[in-house]
């Protein structure tokens, strides 16, 4: 950033997110095409009496077992796109870097086709786990092309993701042309854009350890990455293990997507847009970059998802369409701005 941060002010915007959050999962339960009034979820989340019993049954389905996981779900989601976005243009030193770099997306989309289209396995568990190992199967790929450029400059590992993902891109519209039918085609286009419509507890729980676990472990190494930003050989004369910090850091992030992407497809534009507005709110230390970049994308995820269900109801849109809409934007005109700054 050019400007300096006034004193205080990354803690100011943290707990304005951290405050924001909330308002926008409350916001999400409440909206849709059977609205519920904010003292009606106020006796449902906390079992507080009234109201008629057959309402509060029929409010309590809809909140637990549909809107709440569903909110929470995009929540996560969009928190750990945001934070694998900021790791990865931190340890490739590339502003255009996000979690898709490394072919995470592409290979997702292949396991999850295999599954939809040729019938391998059945229900949600099998698209996810087929997705989750897609995903983990196609950063092998890129570390086995490029594993040795771990130590200096990134250029071959990013050009090695590239690559990568567009041989499995390639390979998913194969599968889906050769094989399918059209009402297939439409389910494999509506998952590869994105969607947290079959969201359950048990995926919540699953990527929200995930999230914690990850941003934990990059938290910590907050100081490294800061590091890292001068590039890796003065990192290396500061002490710090560049090769070892990028391939945990690689892996971590490459884990999280993984998880994130099984149960909710390729959504584009969170980590490629969002870090850099963080950026412009608490600057560039780590310490306060990265859970600046997870509350953003939350907030973010959260926003697109309520937009998606709510905008053409009962048509549902895709939620990667509304990150793209609104996130592109949001991309040019930090872009001007900092042309122009």
């Amino acid at each position: 950033m050019s400007r300096r941060l006034l004193p205080g002010r990354e803690a100011g915007w943290l707990l304005l997110l951290a405050a924001a959050l909330p308002m926008a999962l409350l916001s999400a339960t409440l909206s849709g095409p059977a609205p519920i009034a904010w003292h009606d979820a106020w006796r449902i989340v906390f079992g507080v009496s009234g109201g008629a019993a057959t309402d509060a049954e029929v409010y309590q389905r809809i909140i637990w077992s549909l809107r709440m996981p569903r909110a929470l779900l995009a929540a996560v989601a969009g928190a750990g796109l945001a934070l694998a976005g900021t790791v990865l243009q931190s340890l490739t030193r590339n502003p255009l870097a996000d979690p898709w770099v490394l072919g995470i997306s592409s290979g997702a989309g292949v396991g999850a086709v295999t599954v939809l289209v040729l019938g391998l396995g059945g229900g949600l568990l099998s698209v996810s786990g087929g997705a989750f190992s897609g995903a983990l199967g196609a950063f092998a790929l890129v570390m086995l092309l490029a594993g040795r450029s771990l130590q200096g400059e990134s250029t071959l590992f990013i050009l090695a993701g590239v690559a990568v993902t567009q041989l499995l891109s390639a390979l998913t519209s194969l599968i889906t042309l050769w094989q399918a039918d059209a009402n297939a085609t439409r389910g494999v286009m509506f998952w590869l854009l994105g969607s947290f419509s079959d969201a359950r507890w048990p995926q919540v729980g699953l990527c929200g350890l995930a999230l914690a676990a990850t941003l934990l472990l990059c938290w910590l190494r907050a100081g490294e990455l800061d590091a890292l930003a001068f590039g890796g050989v003065t990192a290396a004369s500061l002490g710090v293990a560049v090769a070892p910090l990028k391939l945990l850091l690689y892996v971590a992030t490459t884990a999280l997507t993984a998880a994130i992407v099984a149960f909710s497809g390729a959504v584009g534009f969170i980590g490629l847009t969002v870090p850099h507005v963080a950026r412009r709110l608490v600057g560039s230390r780590h310490r306060q970059l990265l859970p600046a970049s997870a509350l953003c994308g939350a907030l973010f995820a959260v926003a697109a998802d309520t937009l998606a269900r709510t905008l053409f109801a009962p048509r549902e849109l895709p939620v990667g369409v509304l990150t793209a809409l609104l996130g592109v934007p949001v991309f040019l005109l930090l872009l001007y701005r900092k042309v122009n700054a």
